[in-house]
């Protein structure tokens, strides 16, 4: 199952938003969970366990809910408007601005989780090697099989799967990996279907 960020998401009755995060479990690389964007402003994200995913393509993916079973999952996402006439020791170390409100944002991540963005950096051992771009998941147990890079790489637009063997660890803007650049180069492409595969439950 391919599993991609920043891809426009549907209900049952519509379209809701787009996906933001992955949720997975580090100790076995479990995905539990994907992020839905409302597109509001600010924006409110959703946790969708993955078993509400009925359908998945690159390009979108549908959700076997309605627009209202969606709004009473659990908000990733909290945001909280400050006056900004508060204390600068609590502020630090960001500038206060000349007047209004600063906008924090707070996440709620399930408990030992670990959230993961579209973007994230890519660390091989020797140095950075790109960005996430998506992830292909096992469908039988919801595990990562491969992290693809696709943009912004050290070898333009060919397709670089990792096997999850070759993932040291995920930290929460960063995932690194157990290769060098020379390795990565040499790891055998994958094909990956993104005109007309499209993968249902």
């Amino acid at each position: 199952m391919d599993i991609p960020l920043n891809v426009k998401v549907s209900c049952l009755d519509g379209p809701c938003g787009r996906t933001t995060n992955l949720i997975l479990m580090p100790i076995n690389n479990e995905i539990t969970h994907v992020v839905v964007g409302d597109g509001s402003y600010p924006e409110t994200g959703y946790l969708v366990p993955i078993d509400r995913i009925a359908e998945s393509t690159p390009e979108s993916i549908r959700l076997n809910c309605s627009q209202a079973e969606l709004s009473k999952l659990p908000i990733f996402n909290q945001v909280e408007f400050i006056p900004s006439g508060m204390s600068s020791s609590m502020l630090w170390p960001y500038a206060t601005p000349a007047a209004g409100f600063i906008m924090i944002e707070n996440e709620h991540i399930p408990a030992n989780e670990l959230a993961v963005r579209r973007g994230a950096s890519v660390e091989a051992t020797d140095g950075h090697v790109g960005r996430v771009d998506e992830f292909l998941i096992n469908p039988i147990d919801n595990t990562i099989s491969h992290l693809v890079l696709r943009e912004g790489h050290l070898w333009g637009q060919k397709n670089i799967t990792i096997p999850i063997s070759q993932i040291d660890r995920f930290e929460e803007n960063s995932v690194w990996l157990k290769l060098d650049k020379h390795s990565i180069e040499e790891l055998p492409a994958i094909p990956i279907h993104r005109d007309r595969d499209t993968i249902k439950e």
